[in-house]
């Protein structure tokens, strides 16, 4: 099998897009057939910043991606439904039916694909355990893979870390104040500890006999 030199690729994309800066350029495979990633940088550069600050100049759009066939060159769209479909069964020991696909373009906090790129597309199974893969439709990979048994962990880590919006602030207002009412449970616990305590009783009757 014969590729195409990632360069071809790029020079077609500086031709087709506005590109401040290439990103990475990966070799990744969708459905079977050899595919270059390429995230690039698009977008006006903020002159005014650097300027201001003295630094070099960033870019204020996000990272963009173009898909392309890596034995031709020629650019690959987004993925459609049939295709993450077939990505998505690639994830599975024994794919069964499919149940239902949804096209994510935002998720809530709560969501179970939450900080995770987007579109995305979410593929339900109807076995096992109502499982549903999410497939990236501009990165054209797999992303996460979602049932039932870790829905029952993502429900008890929210309790633990008593995020119940994120999951994973462990600097939330509400576990500081348990862990300081916590604290202070303990030191109040050493307090009545000593203040009960059969030495300390004598020697408060010793003082009050003198």
């Amino acid at each position: 099998m014969q590729m195409v030199s990632p360069q071809v690729v790029l020079e077609q994309l500086k031709v087709n897009k506005a590109i401040d800066s290439v990103q990475s350029v990966q070799l990744i495979e969708i459905a079977g057939v050899p595919t270059y990633q390429v995230r690039y940088f698009s977008g006006a550069m903020d002159h005014a910043q650097h300027e201001a600050e003295g630094h070099m100049p960033s870019h204020t759009s996000n990272v963009k991606v173009q898909l392309a066939n890596a034995e031709t060159g020629a650019f690959v769209s987004p993925l459609s439904e049939d295709m993450a479909v077939v990505v998505a069964k690639r994830q599975m020991a024994d794919p069964i039916k499919v149940d239902k696909v949804e096209y994510l373009t935002e998720v809530s906090s709560h969501h179970e694909y939450r900080e995770k790129p987007l579109p995305a597309w979410a593929v339900t199974f109807s076995k096992p355990d109502k499982c549903t893969v999410y497939v990236s439709a501009e990165l054209g990979t797999f992303q996460a893979i979602r049932h039932d048994q870790w829905r029952v962990f993502d429900f008890l880590w929210m309790l633990h870390t008593m995020d119940y919006a994120g999951r994973d602030n462990f600097g939330n207002v509400l576990l500081k104040a348990f862990s300081i009412f916590g604290l202070l449970t303990i030191l109040s616990g050493f307090v009545l500890y000593y203040m009960s305590s059969p030495s300390v009783r004598k020697v408060k009757k010793r003082v009050q006999k003198v």
